[in-house]
């Protein structure tokens, strides 16, 4: 019999913790949820700030875990950055404000391609993640960039022109009520790189408060992985 999806629900997967060890010798604590079945895709996630709360389990990402390898066959990877903790533990090395945390991304784009052997993988970035995806997931074997609430804190404009450079495509969920960068806005500051698809969405904050805007994030990042053509279901 069905049940209902709700915010505890933790869905069937293979779930393997990791470490990875970048170049200036951090030590990356993560884990991996891949689909019991077949990978139709994979998602590098990178979370929102660790100074104001920001890591792995940061509800969407946490969430993305605990559903999407069975909803939607995606192996969901997620970890903690530099000097950043959860409940799996805290990765070592000093918070940077995203400037050494490049070694970061660098690092676990190679692990999920080298170690992993994942297909299709995109990059997701969550606020704070977002500058990191966009300053520093440039290696050329993932297939894009998914970026939630962009706050366009650290990216400088040069680095934003980067991507017209680049033919892979960025999509950027931006809240109706974000605390930092509105849709309006986002268009504005966005424009230089005019490829980048902004899809606005109604009545959600920069922390995807509540069910419905975690359905729609999930639902958005499913369609870009897997081609669906439908939302999430609402009951497994």
């Amino acid at each position: 019999m069905a049940e209902i999806i709700r915010p505890s629900t933790v869905l069937p997967a293979r779930r393997t913790p990791f470490h990875v060890l970048t170049s200036d010798g951090v030590d990356l604590i993560g884990e991996v949820s891949a689909p019991l079945g077949q990978s139709k895709g994979a998602i590098l996630t990178l979370h929102p700030l660790p100074t104001a709360g920001g890591m792995m389990d940061s509800h969407v990402y946490k969430k993305a875990a605990n559903r999407l390898p069975a909803m939607a066959g995606i192996t969901v990877v997620r970890f903690n950055t530099r000097g950043t903790t959860s409940e799996a533990g805290t990765s070592t090395g000093v918070f940077d404000n995203g400037t050494a945390e490049g070694l970061d991304v660098q690092a676990m784009i190679s692990y999920c391609f080298d170690v992993l052997e994942l297909e299709n993988l995109w990059v997701v970035g969550w606020s704070f993640g977002t500058d990191l995806a966009l300053r520093h997931a440039k290696d050329p074997r993932h297939k894009g960039l998914i970026l939630l609430s962009p706050p366009l804190r650290t990216t400088t404009d040069i680095e934003l022109s980067y991507w017209n450079s680049d033919p892979r495509p960025i999509t950027a969920l931006v809240p109706e009520h974000d605390d930092y960068l509105k849709p309006d806005a986002a268009k504005e500051r966005f424009a230089i790189v005019p490829k980048l698809k902004i899809i606005p969405v109604d009545d959600a904050k920069h922390l995807w408060v509540g069910e419905p805007s975690v359905h729609r994030v999930l639902s958005e990042i499913n369609t870009i992985v897997t081609g669906a053509t439908s939302v999430l279901p609402l009951e497994y």
